[in-house]
């Protein structure tokens, strides 16, 4: 193959790279809008139960508010779609896997896939350890430290903002068993390095939950804890997966079938 015909190839190939992104990307937009539609109906059920947690809370006579003239019709039906991007998250990462998995290791292929699956349902139960576990302390406590004559009314909007963020501080920091694999298995750092620097991240994760709970021991205790488990159990796990010299039969899928299409030619 002369280097015109090999330049020719690589054009045409990224090419069919793009055509077939731009087709998985259809794909999710496709599923993400599906799911939306099927739970429009329901956004309002959606809200009043993710609002659950702060309503419990409320003094008698309280209730929530809208600030804004169309939130009322708005916060509910973005809710839903950020729900459905959530529900939509196995075909997503079904679509990314299948886009990216022609271009990894053999051993790679083995390893990511299996991390996508975990990090997804680390995820999901971050999020729901801080509906459950998280919200009522954090509600419990704020509303209980309002100052005297003040009624505690919030916007829903504003709720929502401020749940959202939430859920995705929980989700990221159950990640951790997921980001102490992969530093490990990309060879930043060494299992016994990281068991060297327990001390240091025993003192990070509470600091880390200081700042993300209420300023009262119990709910800091009920984040760090978990968040420094999940780093032990990481700690563990990654020692699976320390890094080891490729050999020649570890080519990427797509590599080693262009590289024999080329012998054979």
């Amino acid at each position: 193959m002369n280097e015109s015909d090999f330049e020719e190839s690589v054009g045409q190939s990224f090419i069919s790279h793009l055509v077939e992104l731009r087709d998985r990307l259809l794909k999710v937009i496709l599923c993400v809008l599906m799911v939306f539609i099927g739970l429009a109906s329901y956004a309002n059920e959606i809200y009043s139960f993710l609002a659950g947690p702060l309503l419990q809370h409320l003094p008698k006579n309280s209730t929530m508010i809208a600030i804004e003239v169309a939130s009322p019709f708005f916060t509910p039906f973005k809710l839903a779609f950020i729900v459905a991007v959530f529900a939509s998250i196995p075909v997503i990462l079904y679509q990314f896997w299948a886009f990216v998995a022609p271009g990894l290791y053999k051993h790679e292929q083995r390893l990511v896939f299996p991390l996508l699956i975990a990090s997804t349902l680390l995820f999901y139960t971050g999020v729901a350890f801080a509906y459950f576990i998280v919200f009522p302390l954090i509600f419990g406590f704020l509303t209980a430290a309002a100052p005297v004559g003040v009624t505690v009314m919030t916007d829903i909007a504003q709720y929502l903002d401020f749940v959202l963020a939430l859920f995705f501080a929980f989700g990221v920091c159950f990640e951790i068993p997921i980001f102490t694999i992969v530093l490990v298995w990309t060879g930043f750092i060494s299992p016994a390095d990281l068991a060297e620097k327990r001390p240091y991240v025993i003192v990070g994760v509470f600091v880390i939950a200081m700042f993300l709970t209420p300023p009262d021991a119990l709910s800091q205790t009920l984040l760090a804890v978990p968040m420094w488990m999940l780093f032990e159990i990481g700690l563990l796990f990654s020692r699976l997966f320390v890094r080891k010299t490729e050999d020649d039969d570890n080519l990427p899928v797509a590599v080693n079938s262009i590289h024999q299409q080329n012998k054979r030619g």
